[in-house]
C-alpha cells in the first residue's frame, strides 16, 4: 500500500489525497456510535465517533486485517457543527485507535441517519496484502 501524493500539493491533514494498494479487500458497512446490543454509547458526538471507529475495527478483525490495512472511509454527519466542535478530541481519538495511518476520506453532511441517534456512520474499505 502506498500513499499517493502529486508533487507540489499540500499535504492533507488527517487523510491522504489517495492510496494505491493491492490484495484481499474488505468492505465494512456504514458503522455507527453503538455498542454490539445496539445500544447507542451516548449523544455526544465524539464518543459516538470512537464508538465507530471500535465497531470498524472489530469487524475488520475478523478477516485479519487491522487499522494499517484502511484505505478509504466515508463518513456521513448529522451536524457539520457536532463535527467541528469535537474536533479537538477527534485528533486524540483517531490516534488511539487507528495510529497514524490516514486512509482516503470524505465526510458528508445528511440531513439523518436510520438510526435516530446516530451522529455519525461511516463505511470502511481495507485491503490485506496478496
Amino acid at each position: 500500500m502506498a500513499v499517493l501524493q502529486p508533487p507540489g500539493w499540500p499535504r492533507p491533514k488527517g487523510y491522504s489525497n489517495g492510496i494505491v494498494a493491492r490484495g484481499r479487500t474488505v468492505f465494512v458497512a456504514g458503522q455507527i456510535g453503538w455498542d454490539e446490543t445496539e445500544t447507542v454509547v451516548s449523544d455526544d458526538f465524539a464518543d459516538q465517533f470512537r464508538q465507530v471507529l471500535v465497531n470498524t475495527l472489530t469487524v475488520l478483525a475478523e478477516a485479519g486485517a487491522g487499522p494499517e490495512h484502511v484505505v478509504r472511509m466515508t463518513g456521513y454527519l448529522t451536524d457539520r457543527e457536532d463535527y467541528l466542535a469535537a474536533g479537538p478530541k477527534l485528533g486524540a481519538i483517531w490516534k488511539s485507535c487507528m495510529g497514524r495511518n490516514y486512509p482516503a476520506m470524505a465526510f458528508v453532511i445528511v440531513e439523518g441517519l436510520v438510526e435516530p441517534r446516530a451522529k455519525v456512520e461511516i463505511e470502511t474499505t481495507a485491503v490485506l496484502p496478496d
